[in-house]
């Protein structure tokens, strides 16, 4: 496709921002999915200092992060640390992890372990400053559920997505006195990005429809065409840890999972959906506690009785969704 001159200005626009960003806020580490986010932090940041890369999955799993990263970490020359965790090491994550996020919703639990566990990973390999990619789809839009709405929906939603995003990153960092940046929300580049019309963000290439597509135009010379058109994979997808309601199942028979299911209806008012989450829920039931709304008067969630904000689609603390 042949870029016009509005398109080469705003390509060039981010990658300045983006720079400049990395160069205000320097890291010693990268947390590194081999996917277009944080590849596109790699290939910058490495111009500036001696990055090392760290990537983490689940052992046994189908992990496609672990072959992407090494891709981008070989063509950037990086120093890559790869570590790959077993159900020992999630276990034994899950309390913190669970009482740091303060939620049971088996999606965020998922993604998170990964996180702290690479997070760990890094500060034993002596490091404190670390970058991520958060942020980066909810400004360009490479979330799949917002690939056909209209256009002035998508920038409806890419408006709420900018105010309410959140990452459990930042909370999981400080668990281990460690600091994240996330150049994508330094505040230049996230205005400018918020500001480019979305029909730059969700567009057709080759018969597809790309997210972020803005952004890979922008490094499309810079990265392998590999990582420039990946498809957005979630983290529980890209480390493996999706598998994990699978190893929950074995672990308890239906019979006990439907005894658990009542007695935490009756007693706690707390609808649990399956065995992953009812674990999930036990530890954050020894952690915390009972879900209670810190405001009866307002809104709350069907399904744990924990407030949740006025516009919102799902409950942060056990992933009802919609609500």
């Amino acid at each position: 496709m042949i870029l016009t001159d509005s398109i080469k200005e705003i390509c060039s626009a981010l990658r300045l921002l983006l720079e400049e960003a990395i160069k205000k806020n320097p890291a010693e580490g990268i947390l590194l999915s081999g996917g277009l986010d944080t590849s596109i932090l790699a290939v910058i940041a490495s111009r500036f200092t001696p990055l090392k890369a760290f990537t983490v999955a689940l052992k046994g799993a189908p992990a496609p992060d672990i072959e992407y990263a090494k891709l981008i970490a070989e063509r950037l020359g990086l120093k890559h640390f790869i570590y790959k965790f077993d159900e020992n090491a999630v276990s034994e994550a899950l309390p913190k992890v669970i009482g740091i996020t303060k939620s049971f919703d088996p999606m965020e639990i998922r993604n998170s372990i990964t996180i702290f566990l690479a997070l760990k990973f890094a500060k034993n390999h002596g490091i404190n400053i670390i970058m991520s990619g958060d942020g980066c789809d909810e400004l360009f839009a490479g979330y799949s559920f917002l690939f056909n709405l209209r256009k002035n929906k998508l920038a409806q939603e890419l408006r709420k997505l900018g105010e309410v995003m959140s990452f459990s990153s930042i909370p999981l960092a400080k668990a281990f006195k460690m600091e994240v940046k996330l150049p994508y929300l330094d505040p230049a580049f996230k205005s400018f990005a918020m500001e480019i019309d979305p029909k730059y963000k969700v567009r057709k290439e080759k018969g597809q429809t790309w997210g972020k597509w803005i952004l890979r135009k922008s490094f499309e010379n810079l990265l392998p065409k590999e990582i420039v058109w990946r498809p957005k994979t979630p983290i529980e997808y890209g480390s493996g840890t999706t598998i994990l309601p699978t190893l929950f199942d074995r672990k308890m028979s239906n019979q006990e999972f439907e005894r658990k299911r009542v007695e935490y209806l009756s007693k706690d008012k707390v609808a649990i959906r399956d065995k992953e989450q009812l674990f999930y829920y036990e530890i954050f039931r020894k952690v915390i506690g009972v879900p209670q709304p810190s405001n009866p008067r307002a809104r709350t969630c069907p399904q744990c009785n924990s407030n949740v904000p006025t516009n919102a689609t799902y409950c942060h603390t056990c992933g009802a969704y919609p609500i």
